[in-house]
């Protein structure tokens, strides 16, 4: 199975895309579609493609074979991981990367789009316009009152939405984030859930993820990658209700009733 036919206006396309780690085939045939402004949510079981799906599109890995796109005409296998990122993709990764002898402030100033370089992003002058936009993140991502905390004497919920501040000080287009939830309590789960969508049409955002009742909360579309390729698309309860999902992750088909 396909991802869905792209809108006209998507961001994201990859087609036919095929890659192999010494003859393990990691991403087989897959096909898939995003439109831009969308909060797409990816699940499957471990093995199923997601890292490595996230990896093509940043540039960290080539595909073998396939077409990878962002937006209209830009190919994506041409372009090296930090020129993939200045065209707007900001990938945020399982474990936060902060830097923890900064404060929360110095961090997203650290982060801001055009900044170039450590001493010069901390120690030249600070603008009105972007102070106010680092203030502006901060409240976005509730770390507002914590501008003058080291990042290092955050909760890990703290540092997930930290991290997320720093992508959005970047100003992308499109967010790849993930697992978020992992190793959160669940009232930092449900505050991480109502971020992501307080993002969703500002920013396209694509979210790979394994607690259910995070995706719950905040999928509109769902997407089930099994052994690489897409293995079906829809709302959460056309998900969890399809017989091949529940067989990909149960391990076995249901069993018929006698």
């Amino acid at each position: 199975m396909t991802s869905t036919p792209p809108h006209p206006e998507f961001i994201l396309l990859l087609e036919n895309v095929s890659k192999s780690f010494e003859g393990f085939k990691a991403i087989s045939n897959l096909t898939f579609y995003m439109d831009a402004g969308e909060l797409r949510v990816v699940i499957g079981p471990n093995g199923a493609g997601k890292s490595t799906m996230l990896d093509l599109i940043t540039g960290r890995i080539r595909p073998d074979a396939g077409k990878i796109e962002f937006g209209k005409d830009t190919d994506l296998t041409t372009l090296s991981e930090p020129a993939i990122n200045r065209l707007g993709i900001g990938r945020k990764f399982q474990t936060p990367a902060v830097y923890i002898d900064h404060t929360v402030f110095e961090n997203i100033r650290l982060s801001l789009e055009g900044s170039r370089g450590l001493w010069n992003a901390l120690f030249s002058r600070l603008t009105a316009q972007r102070r106010d936009r680092i203030y502006e993140i901060l409240k976005t991502v509730s770390l507002d009152a914590k501008s003058g905390v080291k990042a290092g004497a955050l909760s890990h919920g703290q540092k997930q939405w930290l991290e997320i501040g720093m992508l959005l000080a970047q100003n992308p287009r499109l967010l790849l984030v993930d697992e978020p939830a992992a190793g959160m309590t669940d009232e930092e789960t449900h505050k991480t859930g109502e971020l992501l969508l307080s993002l969703e049409g500002r920013h396209s955002i694509l979210v790979i993820e394994h607690d259910m009742t995070f995706v719950r909360q905040i999928a509109r579309k769902v997407t089930v990658l099994h052994q690489g390729s897409v293995l079906c698309e829809g709302s959460v309860d056309e998900v969890q209700n399809d017989e091949r999902v529940r067989e990909v992750y149960l391990g076995r088909k249901k069993k018929d009733k006698h």
